[in-house]
């Protein structure tokens, strides 16, 4: 269970707001227990591939700090699919752009290469805990960058929010793990926010709606009911990972395949989730921001 502070139209301090986070952080934290801050930050030139308008995280876990940089696509093209090989060259050489971006003004020992037409990044130092995530066709869309100093990164962190220029942005911060004292601490920390929760269930299906109105009316919950090698349903298809779950919100729920890539030809997509569910269904990209 993620309890999520939203701040809308938030113009303010962003080296305070993080400060004032990880006071409170500290004194409560423990084994478990996670603390993160979102803003937005903004390319200064216009891509085609990728938005301008990208986020990123400055977090704490136990006594380490983390910094967390993700970019928002145009569109989504996963692992196997073609429909963008026309512009393969494009799309890598705008990642790579947006990425120096972040990284220039993180001050952060990252390179960036390219391996087999896709991009890569990697850390200058192998001892630094070092993660990318969100792949698509043409590589990484995020990355992670761990410090044993959970001071690190305020600055940085300040100087990459700063890029947004000072327009009013979402800022989201979210606390797990945390007895309740502490989440009324984190309460004080500057008011003006509205409560969410993000809730992961692994109970019995028919506790769902239950669990749902405990957190109603602006909670958000997710639980997994399969997850399945699709080559084991289509042996003349590419092998992908699926996961069908059920996500809950705003007092109902609905049912959602996830795929890490295409097992068939985008064409047949569509055709072949409705026969396996026996329910119609539409697109609908993870959000970059959640």
């Amino acid at each position: 269970m993620t309890l999520v502070h939203i701040r809308e139209a938030w113009r303010g301090d962003f080296f305070l707001l993080v400060g004032a986070y990880h006071t409170v952080y500290r004194r409560h934290q423990a084994l478990g227990t996670y603390c993160s801050v979102s803003h937005p930050w903004r390319l200064e030139k216009a891509l085609s591939t990728h938005d301008g308008c990208n986020m990123f995280w400055v977090g704490f876990r136990q006594a380490h700090g983390f910094i967390r940089v993700r970019l928002h696509t145009s569109e989504v093209i996963t692992p196997g699919e073609s429909r963008a090989e026309d512009r393969r060259r494009l799309w890598v050489e705008e990642r790579r752009r947006a990425f120096q971006a972040a990284i220039t003004s993180l001050d952060l020992p990252i390179e960036i290469t390219t391996t087999n037409g896709s991009l890569a990044l990697r850390c200058a130092d192998h001892r630094t805990p070092f993660f990318c995530s969100w792949p698509d066709a043409f590589g990484p869309c995020q990355f992670e960058y761990n410090s044993s100093d959970p001071f690190e990164f305020l600055v940085p962190a300040s100087r990459l929010a700063a890029t947004y220029g000072g327009e009013p942005a979402i800022v989201r911060a979210y606390l797990t793990g945390f007895s309740e004292p502490a989440l009324e601490e984190f309460h004080s920390v500057e008011s003006g926010a509205r409560y969410a929760y993000r809730c992961s269930a692994h109970c019995p299906l028919d506790e769902l709606p239950e669990l749902l109105l405990t957190i109603a009316p602006a909670g958000r919950l997710y639980a997994t009911l399969c997850e399945f090698q699709t080559q084991r349903l289509l042996p003349d298809g590419e092998d992908a990972w699926a996961i069908i779950g059920i996500m809950g919100s705003e007092g109902g729920f609905q049912i959602e395949v996830r795929l890490n890539r295409a097992p068939l030809r985008e064409e047949a997509m569509a055709g072949w989730l409705e026969q396996l569910l026996s329910l119609p269904v539409t697109y609908a990209p993870l959000p970059p921001f959640p």
